[in-house]
């Protein structure tokens, strides 16, 4: 985001960007209702139905664990290692709708509560690598070998003629 942001900045005639932070799956109501002129959405777990993307980058997934359990220190694990961790059941997330789906792991609306549900030992995530970059200590990220790639993709309303975002596209496509 901020290598994005600095390189459109520095573009001549670039248009002030506010930025609008928001929970998971709000992006795609953003964009539809003109709350949002783009979006940054991961795929598959964003949906990007009826707007168009420009793909910025795929890459693996890891799990991510609190210090202190013994998978913490593994180079790599598999999927099925992670979800039979019955001491560390999988966080959920709200679907687009608000609800969340069943089962045993915690309920989360964002990273900071993510992140203090598993360094207490309660939760864990599988997630993009890149949602690693600056974990705290007593967290730690593990590749998963089969877990599916995450594409993020810059996303906006198909029917969307603004010059900014023309701009922002091909600022983005560069980098």
């Amino acid at each position: 985001m901020a290598k994005l942001l600095d390189g459109y900045h520095a573009e001549p005639g670039a248009a002030t960007v506010d930025l609008l932070l928001c929970e998971a799956h709000q992006q795609q109501k953003l964009l539809q209702n003109g709350q949002a002129d783009v979006a940054l959405l991961h795929l598959p777990f964003d949906s990007a139905v009826g707007l168009d993307t420009e793909i910025l980058y795929t890459e693996g997934q890891v799990v991510i664990l609190p210090t202190f359990h013994p998978l913490a220190s593994r180079s790599q694990i598999r999927v099925a290692e992670v979800t039979a961790l019955p001491e560390l059941p999988m966080a959920r997330w709200p679907g687009p709708g608000g609800s969340y789906p069943e089962g045993p792991g915690a309920e989360v609306r964002n990273l900071t509560q993510l992140f203090q549900l598993i360094a207490l030992g309660r939760t864990t995530v599988i997630m993009p690598e890149s949602a690693s970059n600056d974990l705290r200590r007593d967290l730690a990220a593990v590749p998963v070998l089969d877990a599916p790639p995450v594409t993020t993709v810059i996303a906006w309303p198909s029917q969307s003629r603004l010059r900014a975002v023309a701009d922002l596209l091909r600022v983005a496509t560069r980098l």
